[in-house]
């Protein structure tokens, strides 16, 4: 089988439109997030969402030892907050507005929607891990959301 060229599956993939939502989880150091566009409902009996993150990341980690991870879904306004998850090696929480939610998770502030889940299983594919978390809160208020579309955020039109 001929190999596939990455940067063209780049690419194409860049023509599927996602929300973006920050990962974030109360760990030992305080807390800690990342910004992620793999994410979605996994089921709705029992209800589950999943979401994949580089499996080497440094953020990931951090989220993935704890029992508990939160989601904010960002609105349109929110890319700087995008941006700010997806660096390494800064304290994205400093000067980030949040609270927790009922069992910890830390939920970032002007964010659409909220849920908060306990880690349920963890598994490996290539070079990212797939989490699915059983739903424990949830929370939506009015707005829109922010989108990543070929390599950049934007709006729904």
């Amino acid at each position: 089988m001929a190999s596939l060229d990455v940067a063209h599956y780049k690419e194409v993939l860049g023509h599927y439109a996602t929300g973006v939502v920050v990962v974030t989880a109360d760990v030992a150091s305080g807390p800690a997030g990342f910004t992620c566009q793999s994410f979605g409902s996994l089921s709705l009996d029992p209800v589950l969402m999943t979401f994949a993150a580089t499996s080497q990341g440094h953020s990931w980690g951090l989220v993935r030892r704890s029992e508990y991870v939160g989601i904010s879904i960002l609105g349109v306004d929110q890319e700087p907050l995008a941006r700010r998850f997806a660096t390494t090696g800064l304290d994205k929480f400093d000067g980030t507005s949040w609270e927790k939610a009922p069992n910890g998770s830390p939920l970032l502030g002007g964010a659409i929607a909220h849920l908060e889940g306990r880690i349920s299983g963890i598994t490996t594919h290539g070079d990212h891990d797939v989490a699915v978390a059983e739903v424990t809160y949830v929370l939506a208020r009015s707005g829109h959301p922010l989108i990543y579309f070929r390599g950049g955020f934007g709006e729904l039109a």
